[in-house]
């Protein structure tokens, strides 16, 4: 076999399982806004553990949604999920305040557990936003399903102004926090 082609099987195989992590493992993801503060701002790069729930399968509609190895999400973790409704669509972040078997009252937009609302259904649970006026949480969308819970988020990997330039916008003191 010519060495070129043993370098190129090498290269294509890393970048086959490079995607294969960060699909199935662990994800980056961007924070865009002033949404969360103040636990995260505009540029941090949050680690996301995709299999901290399990391996979660969503075929796009081609395949059925399954989670192979499936662990509950704990009641105070910090969640990805994706949503696609009619009133909303993309990526957000949420602290799990209640978790299946668990009933909540909500007053004011605050969830006061236990309360009237019933979380007994096993595949869903109340996600509220780490800033009290996003729009989309649980207050504003009612119970999220496991199905859209990506995966917890793990720290802030590191975080970049992106108004400034590659070496003066890194946020040093916000680095795996």
């Amino acid at each position: 076999m010519p060495n070129w082609l043993k370098f190129v099987i090498a290269l294509v195989s890393a970048f086959v399982l490079v995607l294969a992590f960060r699909a199935l493992a662990f994800s980056i993801y961007t924070v865009e806004g002033r949404g969360l503060q103040p636990l995260y701002i505009h540029g941090d790069r949050l680690l996301v553990n995709r299999w901290s729930y399990g391996l979660r399968i969503d075929g796009g509609g081609m395949l059925p949604y399954s989670r192979m190895l499936r662990k509950p999400v704990n009641r105070g973790d910090v969640v990805l999920f994706d949503l696609s409704c009619d009133s909303i669509q993309g990526v957000f972040i949420a602290r799990c305040k209640a978790i299946p078997g668990d009933t909540v009252q909500v007053q004011n937009r605050m969830v006061v557990v236990p309360g009237l609302k019933d979380c007994a259904d096993a595949d869903y649970y109340w996600l509220e936003s780490i800033h009290p006026k996003n729009p989309a949480d649980s207050r504003y969308l009612g119970f999220i399903s496991e199905r859209n819970i990506i995966g917890r988020v793990v720290t802030v990997l590191y975080s970049h102004d992106d108004s400034k330039n590659i070496l003066e916008g890194y946020r040093n003191e916000r680095t795996l926090q």
